[in-house]
């Protein structure tokens, strides 16, 4: 069992006065449930995916809640969203009752929050496995912080390496990195006593779930079948820019349809939509998001290959593990791609409270200046100041091109 880095999150919120109620969300086989009934083994389990007994919990009065379940962890709650009503009504009532609500898709369960535990309530992002929750072992294992999670914290000290090949942990990093690749990040698939196929087939399964169970949960569709057009189109171009009416009339369905469904990717975990920077209105720059698929091994399962990562497959796992490490240490920040049109782009941009960070993804083995070219001259553009900018790719050696811009093995740098 991999430990989770956002363990302590959760133990932290937990204790605070206003963590009397916790929702975590996030795609379904991520670890929530796990990870909750091992940090808290005496509150009591409750799951909601009964019918039967969602139907009994929901008859359950605010003072029958308090004396039964003062302590409890509420799983699938998105089934009966009624039940949040009951919770919010013995959070009112008493002070000492404390819930956690758990859920695998977020419309169903975050339109009944905003109604009903508006200030009530803390919410936690859940997400798959982080890279440096993939070295672990055990949940007594700790959780180192990547370099990327000590610059957001403020807490990276020295130089970098010159090259990842002098770094004393690079052989794990780089285990990590390949399961990754191959497999992605659910908890289910880092079981070493797993064989390949075995994962692929658990792969397979989940995105046949995906759309028998979370997609039904989101929208009551007659046919799935374009649904599934959309997922494969979105996984062969993932990194892609979005112009929902290209698309409609690729797939032959509507632009209100297209963009409904992506709001369904979004809100199912399984896409990270990431919205264009524009705060230059001096400066054309294209408003289009792009997309990025969370997870590569589901991209994989649902193309039905095994390996050969494109381009584009490769900026988005880079991407997702960036959203990834940032969720689990619940930075404060926003993510942005940029694009001028006249062709300068950045592939990730982090604001931050008082600048930016600036990133560029390569598959390249090899990167040179060439590379650097679309960092060169960004500050211009921001409106605050760029700290520093990082060429990620798979070339070990670091190169320093001047005082802000730095290439950097991806493994190094977020193992």
């Amino acid at each position: 069992m991999k430990n989770r880095k956002i363990a302590d999150l959760i133990v932290q919120r937990h204790a605070w006065k206003t963590g009397r109620i916790i929702i975590l969300t996030g795609a379904r086989q991520t670890g929530k449930t796990t990870l909750i009934r091992h940090l808290f083994p005496d509150y009591e389990y409750i799951s909601v995916d009964d019918p039967i007994m969602r139907e009994r919990y929901s008859q359950l009065a605010a003072s029958q809640w308090n004396a039964l379940y003062p302590n409890a962890i509420l799983d699938e709650v998105q089934k009966e969203p009624g039940l949040i009503e009951s919770i919010k009504s013995v959070y009112d009532q008493w002070e000492t009752p404390k819930y956690f609500l758990l859920g695998s898709s977020q419309l169903l369960l975050l339109e009944k929050v905003k109604e009903s535990l508006a200030g009530r309530c803390i919410i936690i992002e859940f997400v798959p496995l982080t890279l440096p929750e993939l070295r672990t072992k055990s949940w007594n294992d700790p959780v180192e912080d990547s370099i990327f999670q000590k610059i957001l914290m403020n807490t990276q000290e020295g130089e970098f390496l010159p090259s990842f090949l002098l770094d004393k942990k690079m052989a794990e990093k780089q285990i990590a990195w390949e399961h990754y690749l191959e497999f992605g990040a659910y908890p289910a698939v880092s079981d070493e006593e797993m064989g390949t196929e075995e994962k692929h087939v658990w792969l397979q399964n989940y995105v046949r779930t995906y759309l028998e169970r979370d997609i039904r949960d989101l929208a009551s569709f007659r046919d799935l079948e374009p649904f599934v057009k959309l997922q494969r189109y979105l996984a062969e171009n993932t990194a892609s820019l979005v112009n929902a009416a290209a698309i409609a009339n690729q797939l032959g369905l509507t632009s209100k349809t297209i963009q409904r469904y992506l709001r369904y990717f979004e809100l199912s975990y399984q896409a990270i939509v990431l919205p264009a920077w524009s705060k230059n209105p001096g400066k054309r720059l294209t408003k289009m998001p792009k997309i990025h698929y969370m997870d590569n091994g589901v991209v994989q399962a649902v193309l039905q290959k095994k390996g050969g990562i494109t381009g584009g497959e490769f900026e988005s796992l880079v991407i997702a593990e960036i959203h990834k490490q940032i969720a689990t240490i619940s930075a404060q920040v926003q993510t942005y791609h940029l694009r001028t049109y006249d062709g300068k782009e950045v592939d990730l941009l982090i604001e931050m409270p008082d600048h930016y960070l600036a990133f560029e993804i390569k598959k390249a083995d090899r990167i040179t200046a060439h590379d650097a070219r679309n960092l060169m001259g960004l500050e211009d553009l921001l409106n605050k100041p760029l700290k520093k900018a990082f060429i990620l790719s798979n070339d070990r050696d670091t190169k320093v091109f001047n005082d802000k811009i730095i290439a950097i093995s991806t493994t190094m740098f977020l193992g």
